[in-house]
């Protein structure tokens, strides 16, 4: 039996504010944006070529805004996607050379924080290279 993430609450103040940072400078798409009450409000956006979502609106969840940390997002490229961010106005970290992958680190307008993580290539032994300096 597969068990599988779908979506991800992230906690915000302002949803406007937060679904232009993700969609316009991250590069998230925009699935939905649904208004069900007053006190509810769903939008649910995607990174690129992911099966897993973000959610966040209003009466979505009760963590407070800023307090989701290090959720991490898989990318074939640390440095095109540090490019990326950057070109958009993102403030993003330098690359982070660990044995297990390179990453790189940012934050949303809250302070929810990400991590980007660009995995090491497998030798034909299964044996991952160490990218520490």
């Amino acid at each position: 039996m597969d068990w599988k993430i779908e979506l991800v609450a992230i906690p915000v103040t302002d949803v406007d504010r937060a679904k232009a940072f993700y969609v316009d400078q991250v590069g998230f798409n925009a699935d939905h944006d649904i208004v069900v009450t007053d006190e509810l409000r769903f939008v649910q956006l995607t990174p690129p070529g992911s099966a897993c979502s973000i959610v966040l609106g209003t009466g979505i969840t009760e963590m407070p805004p800023g307090s989701q940390k290090g959720v991490q997002i898989v990318v074939p490229n640390a440095e095109e996607a540090l490019a990326h961010l950057r070109e958009r106005g993102v403030t993003a970290s330098d690359i982070d050379p660990q044995p297990w992958g390179r990453f790189v680190y940012f934050s949303d307008p809250d302070g929810n924080s990400w991590a980007l993580q660009e995995l090491p290539p497998r030798d034909g032994a299964g044996a991952a290279p160490d990218y520490a300096v």
